[in-house]
């Protein structure tokens, strides 16, 4: 059978695959629409949805709106939510776009081929084996335009490790900060010690909470050459999430996450750190982040000093 273009496997479980195979199913849809604004994206996990909510989502509607409907766990799903999901593949509404979202084992492990049978895209998510990540960084490359060296990619991958998450941020970031001249000094001088502890290792530890233990990575980190701005983006990012999830209010980070713009995963974490923070304090951190923005790019005497000193001030302001 061709392949139904309403129709996409999502096949594996490496979340930042899974995440980006997502966010471009969307995008492709949404720049095929003439409102691109007006595309929802609606997210159920279906191994815990009961069928009422399933057959409700996968109804058609009267007007045909386009609409992306993300099924996540499917490979958790009970017998009648198979059943609802493969009635909807074989034809799917006029305007809906369907991503099943399958690990490839589980319980229902028979929709993988049923789906295929149907048509479906697929978009290969697996977690990568260490020979795979070396393709993966150099497609990371080619992706922004850039030829590296074998070196250059056994670097990245010593000195970031093995996240895909943080090794796709390091190619793009070296690529743009380098102008695409990227050797095996640049990945040191920008990522050294970086798989020991990273950024976003002393970032997490601080809007946790625990200051010495955030301090002391953070000494680590710089020990190791972790630049600056690396440690200030990090800190930033963790304080501004925080802030952006708990103004959104409390709900279930699978419905959330497509509003904010975040994986369900991270919508979570967010979560769980909010408890320890006021609308008050957050504030206070903002404008702590932002201050250390300045001074990493110029604005302090001090890098050093001026990275410790908010690093401490905002685990004090979550303790």
């Amino acid at each position: 059978m061709s392949a139904n273009p309403q129709l996409h496997l999502v096949l594996g479980d490496e979340e930042f695959l899974v995440e980006r195979a997502v966010a471009s199913i969307v995008s492709t849809v949404r720049g095929a629409s003439g409102n691109p604004a007006e595309v929802p994206v609606e997210r159920l996990r279906t191994g815990d949805a009961s069928s009422a909510e399933l057959a409700e989502l996968l109804s058609p509607s009267l007007f045909a709106e386009d609409k992306v409907i993300v099924l996540e766990s499917a490979a958790e799903a009970g017998k009648d939510a198979v059943t609802l999901v493969l009635d909807a593949a074989e034809a799917p509404p006029e305007g809906f776009t369907l991503v099943v979202l399958h690990s490839g084992g589980g319980r229902a492990k028979a929709m993988v081929g049923a789906l295929q049978k149907s048509g479906a895209q697929v978009h290969e998510c697996a977690k990568l084996k260490a020979s795979e990540r070396v393709d993966f960084v150099r497609g990371e490359f080619r992706a922004a335009g850039v030829r590296v060296s074998p070196e250059v990619i056994e670097t990245v991958l010593d000195a970031v490790g093995s996240d895909l998450r943080e090794l796709a941020a390091a190619c793009s970031q070296l690529a743009a900060d380098t102008g695409g001249r990227i050797d095996a000094a640049a990945v040191q001088r920008y990522y050294s010690g970086k798989a020991e502890v990273s950024g976003f290792d002393v970032a997490e530890l601080a809007v946790a909470g625990n200051r010495s233990g955030a301090l002391e990575a953070l000494r680590w980190a710089m020990l190791r050459g972790v630049p600056h701005v690396l440690l200030a983006d990090a800190l930033a990012a963790a304080v501004h999430t925080i802030a952006r999830v708990d103004s959104a209010g409390r709900g279930d980070p699978f419905k959330m996450a497509s509003g904010l713009g975040m994986p369900p995963w991270k919508v979570k974490n967010a979560q769980a750190q909010a408890r320890g923070w006021s609308p008050e304090t957050l504030g206070v951190a903002l404008r702590v982040v932002a201050q250390l923005n300045a001074d990493v790019k110029g604005g302090a005497a001090d890098a050093d000093y001026a990275v410790e000193y908010a690093v401490g001030r905002v685990a004090e302001l979550r303790s």
